[in-house]
């Protein structure tokens, strides 16, 4: 089966529907799955138009605090499970987590922390990236196909950023941040975008405050990455650095499965 999976950090759901621009980039782009983060929203505070779209299933993993985090899922095929974050209480009360079981493969919608608060953030970013490796090597013994999908907030390589040398010492581009998809990788997994694209320019989030879409001067921060068993029915990863609503803009693979 062919599948279009679409993810994006929509820095507010019913901000970006106040805009006008959520339910025609669905209508536009058809996803077959379409995993958004950051949505500030349980479902009670969504109008019906975002609860229940035509055509879709969806699940909401929402934070206990209102207004924070968050991560949905509009899915066209209904999974044969859903779980909302990966068993770690300690994260799961951020609602950053969907687990969606489609048989053949399992997929995470996840909004990795920001680590910029302070130091204790930051130690929270990267214990939670430790707690969700294990969790997917338990997945992978069990012989699992994987797909992750989200803002993972952290630029993996230099070409990964428009400004490297300015911000070695900046969460989201920290050694240990960096480190920590290295090894990722190391455990079965592919950066499906790198696959198709070796060359920088190509970012997912710019800062608002300094109109940095407007020069490109960006970050990639959201991926999408696949177990290693999964390479061959890939058939495109790509960044739709058109998608304007949020600061982050959409990006998606197309794969056989």
């Amino acid at each position: 089966m062919a599948r279009n999976i679409v993810s994006w950090n929509v820095n507010g759901i019913r901000a970006v529907h106040r805009k006008g621009l959520l339910l025609p980039f669905m209508e536009d782009t058809a996803p077959d799955i379409l995993c958004l983060q950051e949505t500030k929203a349980s479902p009670e505070q969504l109008p019906q138009a975002l609860r229940e779209i035509e055509g879709y299933t969806s699940f909401f993993s929402s934070a206990e605090k209102r207004g924070y985090s968050g991560t949905a899922l509009y899915t066209k095929e209904e999974p044969q499970s859903v779980e909302m974050g990966f068993g770690k209480s300690r994260f799961d009360g951020e609602g950053r987590t969907i687990k969606a079981d489609y048989g053949d493969f399992l997929l995470y919608n996840v909004y990795f922390p920001n680590g910029g608060a302070s130091p204790e953030r930051l130690r929270y970013k990267l214990d939670f990236y430790d707690a969700f490796l294990s969790h997917l090597d338990s997945m992978r013994e069990q012989g699992r196909k994987i797909i992750v999908t989200g803002d993972v907030n952290t630029a993996h390589k230099e070409i990964d950023l428009a400004r490297p040398r300015e911000n070695e010492t900046n969460t989201g581009f920290l050694p240990e941040e960096r480190a920590w998809i290295d090894e990722f990788l190391s455990h079965g997994f592919l950066d499906s975008f790198r696959i198709y694209k070796k060359e920088g320019g190509h970012y997912s989030w710019w800062d608002y405050k300094t109109r940095a879409r407007e020069r490109n001067v960006g970050w990639r921060l959201d991926y999408f990455f696949i177990s290693e068993d999964l390479a061959s029915p890939l058939n495109d990863s790509y960044i739709m650095s058109d998608i304007i609503g949020s600061d982050h803009c959409p990006v998606a693979i197309k794969i056989e499965i």
